[in-house]
């Protein structure tokens, strides 16, 4: 069986931890077997080695997050990166042709959908990997999993099975007579009436269901073709351009723990610790978290129900209950991501302003873990003046190679070639300048640092 981890989405119901470049899956809030800070997406990569099936698993995601998903999951995560965002049937149907033209797999072999972030215990992982079985023994297009409710939610959709009495259930699965989405409370209670299950994201199908299925729709099988023509893909979710469609459709019932911790209410309650940075909360305030990303502290004084988030991006107060309604109040910001992670560490925005002749000045505050460099690469918009704050590193400037270290300030004006290399952890103040400060002003000619010094190093 291969798997395909859906990496998507900003997360804006975790505004502002969450943003553009980093979504809800990869903030470090939940605590790891030896009480490291976690991620949801390293949480379900731990989970899918302790499987055994990290291997065959690939993730498809947008240009955005890969930086980060290297960052979090190492340099050996496959990804399968869409040129641009058009939702989860186009996203699928990506990583289907680099499975089948680029990694040659069969045909006949098994392949799973789930989202990046499920929470959930190892016995999910158990039920997963009957799926191949399930659609060998029902001869059906796509199997789901299907969640046991544990009361009638309004946030989820429903999968309406079929009579327990049809002759075509069977003690393992069920066929699916419908789908509801997110009823109100008193329907999805006559749903769980009916035996009706949790929709959580997990399906599969036969490589070949969903190659013949673009044949039919006149798309490209050939993965290079696919990332040619991804643009004149509808934007279009996968349960409603094949699931809803399918002809046979089962679902194989899940009883163990499954959640969503998509909003900071029901994230909160898996964190562990109700203090996650610099910061206290009295002991008569009950059921209350400050998470606090700042290098400032935090008090919180008798306030119960309370989620307190702290960050670059932004601060929310808000009542836990309330907290999902974040969403609604965001959804038309467009300030640019003010915390970011990187393959090689991150960077936080200190200070941006723009002055009356419309030029800008930016601000940040760099940290690049040992052992990592920046690319190679040069900007047409922008110079940049460096001072180094901490650690040592190697500096590649127009060819010529130098040691830096705390105190030391680097000038580089546009069109400058450079590189950097941390040997020991380094922090830099990045002051930028010019007429338009974004980070698509980066023109990238090497990331590998051997690479860099044998290619591009200057020799006497």
């Amino acid at each position: 069986m291969r798997s395909i981890l859906l990496s998507g989405g900003s997360g804006k119901r975790l505004w502002p931890l969450s943003n553009d470049s980093r979504s809800k899956q990869f903030l470090k809030v939940l605590h790891g077997p030896e009480g490291d800070p976690e991620s949801m997406v390293q949480r379900v990569w731990r989970q899918l080695n302790d499987a055994g099936i990290a291997t065959q698993a690939l993730i498809a995601t947008s240009l955005p997050q890969v930086e980060i998903l290297t960052s979090q999951l190492g340099d050996d995560v496959r990804l399968v990166v869409e040129p641009e965002r058009r939702d989860t049937f186009p996203a699928i149907a990506l990583a289907a042709s680099y499975l089948y033209s680029v990694e040659s797999v069969s045909l006949s072999e098994t392949v799973a959908v789930l989202p990046v972030d499920p929470f959930v215990e190892k016995e999910f992982f158990e039920v997963l990997a009957t799926l191949p079985e399930m659609l060998d023994k029902s001869g059906a297009d796509l199997a789901l999993m299907g969640v046991v409710p544990t009361y009638p939610s309004e946030k989820y959709g429903y999968i309406i099975p079929q009579s327990a009495s049809s002759s075509e259930s069977s003690n393992e699965y069920v066929h699916v007579a419908k789908f509801q989405e997110k009823p109100c409370e008193s329907d999805a209670a006559l749903m769980i009436e009916q035996a009706a299950l949790w929709n959580c994201g997990v399906f599969a199908f036969k490589l070949e269901y969903l190659i013949n299925l673009l044949i039919e729709m006149e798309l490209p099988i050939q993965y290079d073709e696919m990332l040619k023509q991804y643009g004149r893909l509808e934007k279009i979710s996968f349960d409603y351009q094949v699931v809803e469609k399918a002809n046979q459709v089962i679902t194989i019932p899940y009883k163990g723990f499954w959640k969503d911790l998509g909003t900071w209410n029901t994230l909160t309650e898996e964190m562990g610790t109700a203090v996650v940075g610099k910061g206290w909360i009295t002991e008569d305030s009950h059921n209350t978290h400050l998470i606090n990303e700042l290098n400032i502290p935090v008090a919180v004084l008798g306030l119960s129900g309370v989620v307190v988030a702290v960050s670059p991006d932004g601060i929310l107060v808000s009542d836990k209950e309330a907290s999902p309604r974040i969403k609604e109040i965001v959804k038309n910001e467009d300030q640019r991501p003010m915390y970011e992670e990187r393959r090689w560490g991150c960077y936080r925005v200190l200070d941006y302003t723009r002055n009356e002749a419309g030029g800008e000045v930016l601000t940040k505050r760099i940290c690049i873990s040992a052992g990592k460099n920046l690319s190679y690469q040069y900007h047409l918009l922008r110079n940049e003046v460096w001072t180094v704050v901490s650690g040592t590193g190697e500096l590649i400037l127009n060819g010529q190679r130098r040691t830096i270290s705390q105190g030391d300030t680097v000038i580089i004006d546009r069109s400058m070639l450079h590189s950097v290399r941390a040997v020991t952890e380094l922090e830099i103040i990045e002051v930028q300048i010019g007429s338009q400060l974004i980070e698509e002003d980066i023109v990238r000619v090497s990331t590998e640092w051997q690479d860099i010094v044998q290619t591009y190093v200057k020799h006497a």
